[in-house]
This record gives structure tokens, C-alpha cells and sequence, in this order.
């Protein structure tokens, strides 16, 4: 506290300044004060925090504040402001030093007070930074701390400044770091459950990350804010050690993954497998000391002093980790190695066991570099183990190696005894389609082939048969490509063929299988003249395809002119133009039977081309051309039967389509309604209707009659034969098509389905007889017994009336009645209905005139006598 003038102080200021022994008095006391306040600010000012973290910095301006506090609270004392204030009167010479020390005082205060203020709004988020219970809250702190600096870095006059934000940054850096080294204990890391230990490690490196990260967040802000302040501090200070244990984090989650890998394959699958229990419990206990020297540092892993001896260590560790995997998936893949694209067995083995070993080597020969590696009692364990896999992959080698070259001395000259093909179906070598050939050039002879060249690359020596045989392997490869190319074709060729042509070709496929006999009897791979064998097959080969296809081509005519005549419309129907008329029943039968005629004449010249063409076949094949050779019977009879089939075909799809065309509701023909007295029927009747129906279907079968068969194991027409003197018969394909059940069943529905539509027309005509009193009673008759009653005006009335209300009816009524393929014209009908009903009229009215002029006499006469 400060110390009190002794002197009285009451009175004026003004008057107080003149007295020199109160002036003296307070000169003294102002002289006590500045040493004293001077002294105070010099040992604030020399106070550091105590601590590396923030939180120190916070209690380090907090101390000074209350420490300042006090020391500006007695200044303003009144007695303290009335020294001031006489001193000031009576111009002393030591105001102005005590003026400078309170000023001094005021503005470290006053710094003091808004330091504390701006780092009360970050304090909660530092102790969470340093008491919080897990990285977890380290890490979800960072982003919020980070956006508080900023916002004091934006707003604080102290901490505005480069020095003063980095060094509080620099102790949240420390921090974090001290944190990260808190919860990875390298002395408990790897006895801790794995999964716990690989997410502390997970959240450590995110801790140490997320710092960096959120410092250029801000920075990122600030400069698209556009302040001419940035945010810009030494990375050095601030990121160095954290980026530096970000690495260590990582590599320890390397190590634990490795350990992880390990225990997966060494686990319960593998002691079932091996079952040798025993020995993958030993592999264990070998991984479980690959992190022993880590357990046991005697130096701290996260210092940066310590980098050196940290890499020594995983150099270590990966290097031994390194000899250890390869000797595992060496012991694992011993008896399968896994192959590259086109190596051998054997060679490939070699390969990869070579590959492995390389690896390893590789490895090793880095390892030796660094002297205090190899020099360590862990690194020559390494290389001890090193030296075991070495030797076991050699021995491997060699292993391999002799059992290839003693199976190719033995095998070799087997397999070149093959011969060059072989018939892979069970059927004795006949002219039969399902017999197939292959090349009989073992794969295993391939695969030995490729051994050779591969295990001279590898520096082996190779017995001299095998070498032989590599050398000629450009020409067995073309020997074996030519063979299948012939091969293919015939085959292919042979599966172009149906039974008939495979039966016309029976020699010539006979002749072609006696050229190949050799190469499935007798040749083999040691024979010189195989290149003379397979220019006589291609030879022979191409022959034949050449016959084959000349076969295909007539073969390919016929069916051609089969196609036109199965596709031939048999049933063309008269199309009326703009609206016209329909055909009448008999013009439309007549019509179709004259377009078929042409149709048939069309036929018949395409059916009388086809013996031509058997010819052609005969003339290519047996070199005759009778039209009747023995070798192409089957033949004939074989277009003999595709022609029946064509025609039945042809007639049926026919029936079908006259039939759907008569149940479809497109009118083709017209018929009349008229009157029969008594009867109402149709014009021509129902049954000339059927009658002409039947002998349209007939008609249609019967053209068949046109198609002559050939003579039996020939392709020349039968001919005409004379039953008598005037009944000529004629061998055609009508008897056997017209006895089809397939024409007979369709013919059957067709008249069916016409009888049907001609008793629904005959129905619907039944309707109009009521109206056949008119020309079913005697009009005379009727007109004298009515005139005998002598009926009244009225009588005659109603009777016209009547007679109006026909007209009316039959008027109204359609004209026309289209049902399926007929089309019902009624107006022949409806006129002889109103010339009946206008005949009765005029009757009725020369009757009425009479009984008027009667009465009209007898009238006049009784005026007369009157």
C-alpha cells in the first residue's frame, strides 16, 4: 500500500502550494511513491507463466491484474489526487516523474485487464483442451478454440500482434502434443486390446491434424475477408512437433496392422489346416516380439532430437517384418504358387520362389547399410533368418528342377509317338455326321515345350531331346494350325449337311475319311513328311467343299421355287373399287377360280424345273445324267417328299386363310333377298351358295393333280397311264394331299362355318314375314267379300292407314345387311313389299270409288223422286 503524507491537507489547494514546509513534506511522499509503484511494475514485469500450456498464460495475466488492481485502486484515493494536485500548483520538480510512473501504471494495468477479458472467452475451451477426459474432446474442441483466437486475434490490441497471438498458439501446439503423448504410452500401447489401441491411434493423429487443418480454415477466412491484417505465423513453431508425432502416430497404426494381419492368418483356420497347433502358437509368439524393442525405448519417440533412432527402429522392424511375411507365403504357397500369366508349373515356381527371394534380398542389403542395424543383437536374428528362407528356396529350386528334367527324359519321346490326330467319337470311322477329329498334340508336350525356354532363361541346363523339340516348336505350331483349319472346315462342312445330302455324298465323304486315316493310324509328331500329309488333306478338303458347294447352291434353287409355290395365294378375291358393287356369289367363285388357274400354271412351271436341277446335282456327283441314278435315289425321293410337304403345307395355309376370311366381318360377295311366293328366300339360295362353296375348296385340293410324281428312284415324270379307251390316269400328289386329315378337317369347317352364316342370313329374313299376307292372299277375293259388306269410310281409313304404316317400316329399315364374308342386298326384297302394298292400295281405292258412286246414284235418284 502506498504510505500517507503526514502533514495536514486541509485547505485550498492554492493556499497549501505556498507553504514550503508542507510543499517539502509531500515532495518526499511523491518520492516514496514512484520508487514504490516503479518497484511494483518491475516485478510484474519480470513474471513469466508459469507453464508451457495456455492455461499458464491466462493465470500469468490474471496475477498481473489483481496485482495491478490494487496499486490503481489506492492512486485514485483522494488524499493521493490532493498530493498530486498541490504538487502540481506549486510546481515541484518531481511531478513530472511520478505523472510518468502512473501513467505507466495505468496503461499495464489496463493491457492487463483486457488480456484477462479476451482470455476468459477462450478459457473454457482451453481447459478442455487440457483437462478434457479424451482425445475425442481434444478434437471437437480445436475448430471452436480456433474460431475464438481468431475473433481476439481480430479485436485485442495485444494479441493483434504477430509475436503475441504465436506465442499463445505455440502454447496451445504444446498442448495438443502433450495430450497425444499422455494417451500413446509406446510401454502399454501394444499389450492393450488392438481395436482399442488402433482408435486411439486413429484419434491421436486426427488430434494432431485437425490442428493444422483448422489453422488454414481460418486463414482461408480471413483472406476472403479481404482484412489487410493476415493470418500468417511462423508454421515452424507451431507445426513442427505435431506434424512430427502425426508420423510416429502413423507408423505405430502401420505396426499394429501388421500385427493384425498376422493374427489373421495364423489363427484357428490355420491350426485346422496345418494341424500342427504347436507351431503356429511359436509364429505367434514371433510376432508377439516383433514389438518388443518398442516396448523397451529408452528414448521418447515423439522428441524430434530422437527421429534418427526412431527410423533405425522401424527400419528394423519392416525389415524383419519383410523376411518374416515372405517366409510365411512361401511356407503357405509351397505346394500351389501362384503363376504368372503363360509361365509353366515348374518354371513358374522357379519364378516365384526367385521373386521372393529377390524381395527379401532387397530388403537385406538395405538393412546391411545401416551399420547400427546389423550391429544390434535384433538385427542379427534378422539376418539369420534371412539366410534359413535363403537356403529353403534354393533347395526348392533345385528340388524342382530334377523332378522336371528326370519326367521330361521318360515322357518326351512318348508323347512325340501320338499321332498327329485322334477321333473323339465312340462311333467306328464311318461316313456317319457325328464323327469329329482333333490334333493329338498333348498338352502336355506344350507344356514341356514352354518349360525348356523358360528353364534355359533361368540358367538351367536342359536334356538335349527337349531342347530339340523347343526348337522346332514355330513348326509344330503350324503344322497343329493347319491341321485345325482342315479340320474346322470338315467339320463345319459336315455340319452343313442334312441326312439326305450326307447319304448323296456318302463316297466322296468315304474317299476324304481314307485320306485322313493315316494321320489317326499311323503318323506321328517324329514322321518328316506330316507337312506333305497336310497338303494332300487341304487339297482334298477343298475339293469337297468345293462338291458341297455346288450341292447347297441347287440345293438352295429348289428350295427357292418350293418357297414360290408354297407361298402362292390360292384364293385371290375380287376387290371392289371407290365404293362400287361387290361380286355376286357366282362372279366371285368364278373370279377366284380364274386368278388360281394362272397361279397353277405358274406352279406347275417352277415344279418342272426342279428335275433339272437334280440333274445338275447327278452330273456333279455320280458324272451321269440320266435324271435316274442308283447313287442319287435317296435324293429324289428325299425332294420327292419336300415337294408333298410343300403342297399339304400349301393347301392347308390356304384353307386356313378362306376361312378366317369368311368368319371376318369384311364383306367379299353379295347375295339378294327376294320373294318366292309364299316364300322369302335368298338369290342364288342357300344351297347353290354351299354347292359353289364346296366345288371353291375342291378346286383348291385339286390342283395338286397338276404336280406329277416321278417314277420311283428317279426324278423323271411318270407317265400318262391308259385305264381304257377314253380314261386316262395320271400319277400326281392328289392322292396322298387330298387324304390329309389336316385338308380334310379344314374343308369340313369351312363348309361348316358357310351352313352357319346361311341359316343366320335365312333368320334374319324370317323377320319380313310378317308382312307376307300381301302376296299371299287373292286380292280378288279380299275385294269382293269387302265389297259385300259394303263397309262405311272409316273401314277404308283404317285400311289405308295401314298400308302407310308398311311403307314406313319397310322404308326405315337398312338395305343392306353385312354379316362375315356375304354381304345381303335387301332391296329387291323391300320393293316387292311396296309394289304388293301399292297394289292393294289402288284396290282399295278403285272398290271405295265404286261404293261412292253407288250411293251417289241412289242419292240423286231419291232427289229426283223427292
Amino acid at each position: 500500500k502506498l504510505k500517507m503524507p503526514t502533514v495536514n491537507l486541509d485547505g485550498e489547494v492554492t493556499v497549501l502550494a505556498t507553504v514550503p514546509e508542507v510543499v517539502e513534506d509531500l515532495e518526499s511522499c511523491a518520492m516514496t511513491w514512484q520508487k514504490f509503484i516503479s518497484a511494483a511494475l518491475e516485478e510484474q514485469l519480470k513474471k513469466v507463466p508459469q507453464g508451457n500450456g495456455p492455461l499458464a498464460e491466462v493465470a500469468y495475466w490474471r496475477e498481473r491484474h489483481d496485482a495491478l488492481s490494487a496499486l490503481a485502486e489506492e492512486t485514485k484515493l483522494p488524499e493521493v489526487q490532493k498530493v498530486l494536485d498541490v504538487l502540481q500548483e506549486a510546481e515541484s520538480e518531481h511531478i513530472g516523474d511520478l505523472q510518468k510512473v502512473l501513467s505507466n501504471l495505468r496503461n499495464h494495468h489496463e493491457a492487463a485487464l483486457h488480456n484477462v477479458k479476451f482470455l476468459s472467452t477462450l478459457e473454457h475451451h482451453l481447459k478442455n483442451l487440457t483437462d478434457g477426459t479424451g482425445l475425442n474432446v481434444v478434437l471437437d474442441t480445436i475448430p471452436s478454440l480456433m474460431n475464438a483466437l481468431r475473433m481476439v486475434w481480430l479485436i485485442s490490441r495485444h494479441y493483434n500482434k504477430d509475436e503475441c497471438m504465436a506465442l499463445l498458439m505455440e502454447r496451445i501446439a504444446w498442448e495438443i502434443a502433450a495430450r497425444v503423448y499422455q494417451a500413446v504410452d509406446l510401454h502399454t500401447l501394444f499389450k492393450e486390446d488392438r481395436a482399442a489401441a488402433k482408435k486411439k491411434l486413429a484419434e491421436a493423429k486426427s488430434t494432431l491434424e485437425q490442428w493444422k487443418k483448422c489453422y488454414f480454415a481460418v486463414r482461408a477466412q480471413i483472406e476472403a475477408s479481404g482484412r489487410h491484417q493476415h493470418w500468417e505465423f511462423d508454421r515452424k513453431r507451431l507445426f513442427e512437433k505435431t506434424d512430427y508425432m502425426s508420423t510416429i502416430c502413423q507408423d505405430l497404426n502401420d505396426v499394429l496392422q501388421v500385427i493384425e494381419e498376422f493374427y489373421s492368418i495364423f489363427g484357428p483356420e490355420l491350426k485346422a489346416v496345418t494341424g500342427n497347433p504347436k507351431r503356429v502358437d511359436d509364429l505367434l509368439r514371433e510376432v508377439n516380439a516383433l514389438t518388443s524393442p518398442m516396448e523397451e525405448l529408452t528414448f521418447d519417440p515423439f522428441s524430434i532430437k530422437s527421429a534418427q533412432d526412431w527410423r533405425l527402429m522401424m527400419e528394423e522392424f519392416r525389415a524383419e517384418v519383410s523376411v518374416e511375411n515372405i517366409k510365411q507365403i512361401f511356407v503357405q504357397n509351397l505346394k500351389d504358387p501362384p503363376l504368372c500369366k503363360n509361365h509353366p508349373p515348374v518354371a513358374g515356381a522357379i519364378y516365384w520362389s526367385r521373386f521372393l527371394f529377390y524381395r527379401i534380398k532387397h530388403t537385406i542389403i538395405r538393412f546391411q547399410e545401416v551399420e547400427e542395424l546389423l550391429a544390434s543383437e535384433h538385427g542379427k536374428e534378422v539376418k539369420q533368418t534371412y539366410l534359413q528362407v535363403a537356403k529353403r528356396m534354393k533347395e526348392y529350386e533345385d528340388q524342382k528342377y530334377s523332378q522336371w528334367r528326370e519326367e521330361t527324359k521318360h515322357m518326351l519321346p512318348l508323347l512325340l509317338k501320338n499321332t498327329l490326330l485322334t477321333v473323339i467319337s465312340e462311333e467306328p470311322v464311318t461316313t456317319k455326321k457325328n464323327i469329329r477329329f482333333v490334333v493329338n498334340f498333348s498338352p502336355m508336350l506344350r507344356e514341356i515345350i514352354t518349360e525348356t525356354k523358360y528353364m534355359e532363361q533361368l540358367g538351367f541346363p536342359v536334356p538335349e531331346i527337349a531342347r530339340y523339340v523347343a526348337l522346332l516348336e514355330d513348326r509344330y505350331l503350324r503344322y497343329i494350325n493347319r491341321l485345325k483349319n482342315i479340320l474346322d472346315r470338315y467339320h463345319r462342312l459336315m455340319g452343313t449337311l442334312n441326312e439326305a445330302e450326307t447319304k448323296l455324298l456318302d463316297d466322296h465323304i468315304q474317299e476324304l475319311l481314307t485320306i485322313f486315316k493315316p494321320g489317326y493310324r499311323i503318323l506321328n509328331w517324329n514322321y518328316l513328311g506330316i507337312g506333305d500329309f497336310i497338303a494332300q488333306c487341304t487339297r482334298a478338303i477343298r475339293e469337297f467343299e468345293s462338291l458341297v458347294r455346288q450341292v447347297h447352291r441347287n440345293s438352295e434353287d429348289i428350295s427357292n421355287k418350293l418357297l414360290l409355290i408354297e407361298s402362292t395365294n390360292l384364293f385371290k378375291f375380287p376387290l371392289s373399287k371407290n365404293g362400287a358393287e361387290l361380286p355376286k356369289v357366282k362372279e366371285f367363285f368364278d373370279y377366284v377360280k380364274c386368278e388360281r388357274a394362272k397361279d397353277v400354271a405358274h406352279m406347275v412351271r417352277n415344279y418342272s424345273a426342279i428335275p433339272q436341277l437334280l440333274i445338275k446335282v447327278e452330273r456333279r456327283v455320280a458324272n451321269t445324267n440320266s435324271g435316274k441314278s442308283p447313287k442319287l435315289t435317296s435324293y429324289y425321293a428325299y425332294w420327292e417328299n419336300r415337294i408333298y410337304q410343300v403342297l399339304t403345307q400349301l393347301i392347308v395355309k390356304n384353307l386356313q386363310a378362306f376361312n378366317a376370311a369368311v368368319l371376318a366381318n369384311v364383306p367379299l360377295l353379295q347375295a339378294e333377298a327376294i320373294v318366292s311366293v309364299p316364300e322369302i328366300i335368298l338369290q342364288p339360295n342357300a344351297s347353290e351358295i354351299e354347292e359353289m362353296t364346296a366345288q371353291c375348296i375342291q378346286d383348291c385340293v385339286e390342283i395338286t393333280k397338276h404336280f406329277v410324281r416321278w417314277m420311283h428312284g428317279t426324278c423323271l415324270e411318270c407317265p400318262a397311264q391308259r385305264l381304257k379307251q377314253d380314261e386316262v390316269f395320271t400319277f400326281s400328289f392328289y392322292s396322298d394331299v387330298s387324304q390329309n386329315p389336316l385338308i380334310t378337317e379344314q374343308g369340313v369347317l369351312i363348309t361348316q362355318n358357310v351352313h352357319k352364316l346361311l341359316a343366320s342370313l335365312s333368320n334374319y329374313l324370317n323377320q319380313w314375314q310378317r308382312y307376307n299376307l300381301l302376296w299371299k292372299l287373292d286380292k280378288d277375293v279380299v275385294m269382293e267379300r269387302l265389297a259385300a259388306e259394303k263397309p262405311a269410310c272409316v273401314t277404308f281409313d283404317k285400311e289405308f292407314q295401314l298400308y302407310r304404316k308398311v311403307v314406313q317400316e319397310v322404308t326405315q329399315q337398312p338395305w343392306i345387311k353385312d354379316e362375315q364374308f356375304i354381304r345381303l342386298q335387301l332391296a329387291p326384297l323391300a320393293y316387292t313389299v311396296q309394289e304388293n302394298v301399292r297394289s292393294w292400295v289402288i284396290s282399295l281405292g278403285r272398290l271405295l270409288n265404286e261404293s261412292a258412286r253407288e250411293e251417289l246414284f241412289s242419292l240423286q235418284e231419291e232427289i229426283q223422286v223427292g
